[in-house]
């Protein structure tokens, strides 16, 4: 984008509060679609912080473009791939087995360390798309609320997504801090596995008690088949691997081959994440429809409906990008970014506080990252310390950049449509849970930091 106009801090932190305001007050109060008021609510915080027009609108475009950019297609694709599952009994499969080999508590604990193992070399917004519907079967099938499945899948998810290489979040701090991966690998296990357990199944169990969400009607209007007619486990399994396998497989590449080696170029391609989800979406048609007797005009079909809803879903995901794009054009992150950085603090507490004011005033991670690692690393002392310590402060950061999803942050729609929340409950069950990962998270990497 072109250089934003320096504004005045206090009008800028002024204008963010009164925005924010006013979105929940135009959502909770008078019951306004989330999409009108968030995009009221970001033009708000522009205007009264005396952003010229040009960049409001710029950000606007921006925060509508990047954001669907990123995910449009993989909702499209992944609804399709879901509906195929859902209807061949394939999700029923896999609810089934996972009841039966883990029990109903249990299950909940698969899910969250299948999310966390998924998310590490997987985006969260594909880790999510390809996996919510077996929250939803085992609900579906234990008649539980479908939180106490999704929380803990949710949870794995952004740990492996945060704390864990080779996701890029991580990669980038350690990169900046210049940290060998192998000491961000073993600090990140540590920290994302606790941060699992805590925000995962633990809390997914209180939400799920507290909070009865029934699943997506069309899941819950979706027939049990008897089991002796359910697609074996095994090809279930490897159809959902596909698209695993195809981007595990480039991460691999990137970091073991050259860019111009073959195999690297071919899995360049097929590990990008809209590539490898319409292969297992075509796969899935002919193994899972057409050999389980399904026309193609009856998967056409059952494809075509399963697009219903994601218009909504793009559309107040993409707002969220908006409101994002608006704080960060703005100017704010660097704002909250230097004031915390004149603090006299130890380096791993002072790595987390930057990230978590840039993450729940901008609500980028990627940009809390970024600025609470180019702030560490600006520190002359830096070089002196040891890799652990370093890869504690890489843990910090990811844990800080995680907390407090809210409103301007575009995973809170994403998660709120998908699973069927209203904006109330995605805050005591969505919010807390990402504030969970990220504090268990830099709880753990600050008590590693006393024996660095």
């Amino acid at each position: 984008m072109a250089e934003v106009t320096t504004l005045d801090p206090t009008r800028l932190i002024l204008a963010a509060i009164i925005g924010l305001v006013i979105l929940l007050v135009l959502i909770i109060k008078f019951k306004i679609h989330a999409m009108v008021s968030i995009l009221l609510g970001a033009i708000s915080i522009g205007l009264i912080a005396g952003m010229p027009a040009g960049d409001i609108i710029q950000a606007v475009n921006d925060g509508i473009g990047n954001t669907l950019q990123g995910i449009a297609l993989l909702i499209g694709l992944g609804s399709m791939f879901g509906a195929i599952l859902e209807a061949s009994g394939g999700a029923q499969t896999l609810a089934v087995t996972m009841v039966k080999k883990f029990g109903d508590k249990k299950a909940a604990w698969a899910l969250g360390f299948t999310g966390l193992i998924v998310a590490m070399p997987v985006f969260f917004d594909a880790g999510l798309i390809i996996l919510i519907p077996l929250a939803f079967s085992l609900a579906k099938r234990t008649g539980r609320s479908t939180l106490y499945y999704a929380i803990p899948l949710l949870a794995g998810l952004a740990v492996g997504h945060a704390f864990i290489p080779p996701t890029p979040g991580p990669v980038l701090v350690a990169t900046m801090l210049n940290v060998e991966l192998g000491w961000v690998i073993l600090v990140g296990i540590f920290c994302g596995t606790l941060a699992m357990i805590v925000a995962g199944p633990i809390w997914g169990a209180f939400c799920g008690k507290k909070f009865m969400i029934s699943v997506p009607e069309h899941v819950a209007n979706q027939e049990n088949m008897e089991e002796e007619k359910l697609p074996p486990f095994g090809t279930i399994v490897a159809i959902i691997m596909i698209p695993l396998l195809f981007i595990i497989c480039d991460s691999i590449c990137g970091v073991v081959l050259p860019e111009e080696h073959i195999v690297s170029v071919v899995f360049s391609f097929l590990g990008e994440p809209f590539v490898a989800l319409l292969i297992a979406t075509i796969v899935a048609m002919f193994l899972l429809g057409l050999k389980h007797g399904y026309t193609l005009e009856q998967l056409e079909t059952i494809m075509t409906k399963s697009l219903e809803p994601t218009g909504l879903i793009m559309l107040v995901t993409a707002c969220g990008g908006v409101l994002r794009y608006v704080l960060q054009y703005s100017g704010l992150g660097d704002v909250i970014g230097n004031a915390v950085s004149s603090m006299n603090l130890p380096l791993v507490v002072l790595a987390f506080l930057v990230a978590v004011l840039v993450r729940v005033s901008v609500g980028s991670a990627t940009v809390a990252m970024t600025m609470a690692a180019g702030i560490v690393s600006a520190i002359p002392s830096i070089s002196e310390l040891s890799p652990l310590y370093l890869a504690c402060i890489t843990a910090a950061v990811a844990g800080g950049s995680t907390v407090l999803s809210h409103f301007n942050d575009s995973g809170f729609w994403l998660v709120k449509s998908l699973v069927g929340l209203d904006e109330k409950t995605t805050l005591k069950t969505w919010t807390i849970m990402e504030t969970l990962v990220g504090f268990t998270g830099f709880l753990v990497a600050l008590v590693i930091s006393f024996f660095a």
